[in-house]
């Protein structure tokens, strides 16, 4: 008896190996994804969850990572970021989620950040942009996967540089993003054009329902250009209060996702002409074969285009993926060590996670918005590309600011 037992697992195990099962890892691997999926902040962050669910989904299809399925668990944080904190705590406490995905929010995305290294589990931020995330607030369990302010700042600032403009007014939301973003333009703009001038500055609260008293101020000091830092809750109505007073006909601005089509649609044909923004993808740009495939992928499965939002849970779903394809472990310190300096194909080209700040290194686009004979939004044009190498945040500032 004892001998036919022997002989039943061996052929257990035999068969294992002939499917290709690998090592034994008997449980769901579940995910928190957690964002802010209601309001103006949702025309950005759905694309993130659902872009990430239509690739865990086609991996489950095939049968999972050695033989182990994904669940994806989502809440919704209503931007409140102490909502989002407490949602996470019960993601991690009650569901035992494996790690965190997800936020818009700088400054939510900064708490669980400090949350995941007390918790020793990995955070992948998708949306949310402060430089701090993988600058000075960076740790071991944090990866900032969305261009961040920094490299904002680079892109944008070398662009303003060319323009003939001298005085310049920064305006937007008063947190975490807004500063940053402001902060990050301002310094690289006057690092290469010194002889630039700040006449003031203007910041609203998030949610701001009327823009009007702080155009009219900004424009009776009568700068040469503006710089708007608002964040996603406030991107889409400040487009609707610019196209209203007529703000971008009487001074030329800049504003970060302006020219993308989650800022864009929703605003139709009505949003104004001729604002200078910054996106890390368009659907129809690069025009290459991997972008068209997955353009098409992706309105197969949700019969809509994709925004930039897309292409970061797609990247992320990526990441994760690999990266237990590799470990070929639940452990969470070989899964980090996986991740650290992983490459993945996306419709925008190869993109590196730099192990050194954990931040995807993805390129930038620049263009101009204009209105579309072939769609019912504007689109960007005159577009730029800014190479990765160009925009990514400097190493030795980093290392500099974390006390290393």
């Amino acid at each position: 008896m004892r001998n036919k037992l022997w002989l039943l697992l061996a052929l257990v195990a035999a068969l294992g190996l002939v499917l290709g099962a690998g090592p034994a890892m008997a449980k769901t691997i579940k995910i928190g994804l957690l964002d802010c999926y209601s309001g103006p902040p949702s025309t950005y962050t759905n694309d993130v969850r659902d872009a990430f669910k239509m690739h865990m989904d086609k991996v489950n299809a095939k049968g999972g990572i050695w033989g182990n399925k994904f669940e994806v668990i989502t809440r919704d944080t209503k931007f409140k970021v102490d909502l989002g904190l407490s949602q996470a705590k019960e993601l991690i406490m009650r569901e035992e989620v494996s790690m965190l995905v997800g936020t818009i929010n700088s400054a939510l995305a900064l708490a669980l950040a400090d949350l995941c290294q007390k918790e020793k589990i990995p955070f992948f931020a998708t949306f949310s942009k402060s430089a701090k995330i993988s600058g000075e607030k960076g740790n071991r369990y944090v990866f900032q996967i969305t261009e961040n302010t920094a490299m904002v700042g680079k892109a944008a600032g070398a662009a303003l540089a060319k323009k003939p403009y001298i005085k310049y007014w920064i305006a937007g939301d008063d947190y975490e993003y807004g500063h940053a973003v402001g902060e990050g333009v301002w310094k690289q703009l006057k690092k290469l054009k010194p002889e630039v001038q700040l006449l003031g500055q203007s910041w609203w609260k998030v949610g701001e329902p009327d823009f009007t008293p702080y155009i009219t101020a900004i424009l009776a000091a009568k700068p040469d250009a503006v710089i708007i830092a608002t964040g996603g809750r406030d991107c889409v109505p400040f487009l609707k209060a610019a196209q209203a007073t007529g703000f971008n006909k009487k001074v030329p601005f800049f504003m970060h996702t302006a020219a993308e089509l989650a800022t864009l649609r929703p605003v139709g044909k009505n949003a104004p002409e001729g604002v200078l923004g910054t996106s890390n993808y368009f659907f129809y740009y690069p025009d290459s074969a991997a972008n068209k495939a997955f353009v098409k992928e992706f309105q197969d499965v949700y019969h809509r285009l994709p925004t930039v939002g897309a292409l970061y849970g797609y990247i992320t779903a990526q990441l994760i993926t690999q990266a237990y394809q590799k470990t070929k472990s639940l452990d969470t310190e070989k899964f980090i060590d996986a991740v650290e300096n992983a490459t993945v194909q996306t419709p925008v080209g190869p993109v590196q996670l730099r192990a050194e700040d954990h931040q995807a290194l993805l390129p930038m686009y620049m263009g101009v918005t204009k209105k579309s004979n072939q769609y019912d939004f504007l689109v960007a044009h005159d577009i730029v590309t800014i190479p990765p190498a160009e925009a990514a945040p400097d190493l030795d500032e980093i290392m500099k600011a974390r006390g290393k």
